[in-house]
């Protein structure tokens, strides 16, 4: 899967590890963004602002996907509303727990090419 289709498109599958991948790679954006605007003030929360849409989207987009893999519909990114145990749920559903082996009806087995 390239990297347009993994950021902005809502369909397919991904494994956890690809999930946790794009989780360490916002939360160092994240970083990043937060010491920087500690130094460059106003400047860096323009940077934040401008690319806080994107982020989102594209974390909407990766999170999809990871509930496709587990054969639920994306729908179930409205978990992580409820409070406390919303985000518990969704962190053991989409971070721990393996998805579908073969295929589902959002796609192929991410790791069936993975030995």
């Amino acid at each position: 899967m390239d990297y347009k289709n993994l950021l902005i498109s809502f369909e397919g599958r991904i494994g956890r590890k690809t999930y946790w991948m794009c989780f360490l790679a916002f939360f160092g954006i994240a970083l990043v963004l937060g010491i920087a605007s500690a130094f460059l003030g106003k400047a860096a929360i323009i940077l934040q602002l401008l690319l806080l849409i994107p982020m989102i989207w594209c974390g909407l987009a990766i999170q999809a996907k990871r509930w496709h893999d587990r054969d639920k519909s994306a729908w179930w990114i409205l978990i992580g509303l409820l409070p406390i145990i919303g985000p518990i749920w969704a962190l053991v559903e989409n971070g721990f727990l393996r998805g579908t082996e073969g295929n589902n009806r959002f796609g192929a087995d991410p790791l069936a090419g993975a030995s």
